[in-house]
């Protein structure tokens, strides 16, 4: 009995650690707040009712080529993981998987997610997806050893999943889906400005070249804050003056961005860590927030 008792502990101990291995593999809550931003796109852009079995498949779809990227993005960044502290427990730098594991498993995994969406969603969100893969593995990931326009481009993969969900329910892309894919570029800048601020060194060290690493004194730094939250204020509001949502929206999008734009100008002027964290836990506040308001106050 005690034997039993001591091998299911282990398995459930050895289960537990593939989970979190996996976790760290395919970024968990990375993306699922990627797969977030797909739901409110696509109950956005959905008619009464929702169709339920769509929205599903297209969130799995998603959910499989996001997982398939990250995965992509941590096999080409192994050797820079492991030279930040902040990364060096990855599977891979850390040992726990090899490469061609991982090559596997990304490839597979974003593979079938494209075929998935392709099948039992719509061609044009699995052309959204492969978009998306692409920018991500192959542009986004090698640029931030070459230039600190990585950000910007990092926008595009971040933006497009919104876009994918709305697509999905709607069929097409249209003016208010690339509101909302404006809404996730214009925050994402801010967003990495303050936490690449607080790792610069860690960056530095592992040679990547974002804007922190090469501006030493955070001036260009705190003003890509600012000009994107200036640029988020009046976009967030798109959607209400596309007939998305009602006056509830309206009201909380403009005092979350005001909100936001007040904490990265408090960082601009003043760039320490004490405010670049603050700036960034605004960040992961405002986005959730902001889309709870979307849902919550759609126009039916």
């Amino acid at each position: 009995m005690k034997a039993t008792t001591q091998s299911l502990t282990t398995a459930a101990t050895t289960e537990r650690s593939w989970f979190a291995v996996c976790a760290d593999l395919f970024k968990a809550r990375l993306t699922l707040l990627v797969l977030l931003t797909t739901l409110v796109g696509f109950y956005l852009a959905s008619p009464s009712p929702v169709n339920y079995v769509l929205m599903i498949n297209t969130i799995l779809g998603t959910a499989l080529v996001v997982c398939g990227a990250a995965a992509l993005n941590q096999l080409w960044e192994r050797q820079f993981d492991a030279k930040m502290r902040r990364t060096q427990n990855r599977p891979l730098p850390a040992g726990r998987l090899q490469p061609p594991t991982v090559l596997l498993v990304g490839c597979g995994t974003a593979l079938a997610g494209l075929i998935y969406l392709a099948v039992a969603v719509d061609l044009t969100v699995a052309i959204l997806g492969a978009v998306s893969l692409v920018v991500y593995v192959f542009l986004y990931t090698p640029l931030k050893r070459v230039t600190w326009l990585n950000t910007a481009v990092g926008t595009v993969p971040g933006g497009l999943p919104v876009v994918m969900g709305w697509t999905a329910a709607r069929g097409s892309i249209t003016v208010e889906s690339l509101a909302l894919f404006g809404i996730l570029a214009f925050w994402q800048i801010p967003h990495f400005m303050a936490i690449a601020w607080v790792y610069r060194e860690e960056y530095r060290k592992a040679g990547f070249k974002m804007l922190p690493v090469l501006d030493p004194d955070g001036t260009l730094t705190g003003r890509q804050a600012v000009l994107n939250t200036v640029a988020l204020l009046p976009v967030s509001l798109l959607p209400y003056f596309f007939g998305l949502v009602g006056p509830v929206y309206l009201v909380g999008s403009f005092l979350l961005g005001a909100g936001f734009l007040w904490s990265a100008l408090r960082f601009s002027l003043h760039l320490d860590m004490p405010r670049a964290w603050h700036l960034f836990y605004l960040s992961i506040i405002y986005l959730p927030v902001l889309l709870i308001l979307l849902v919550v106050d759609k126009i039916k």
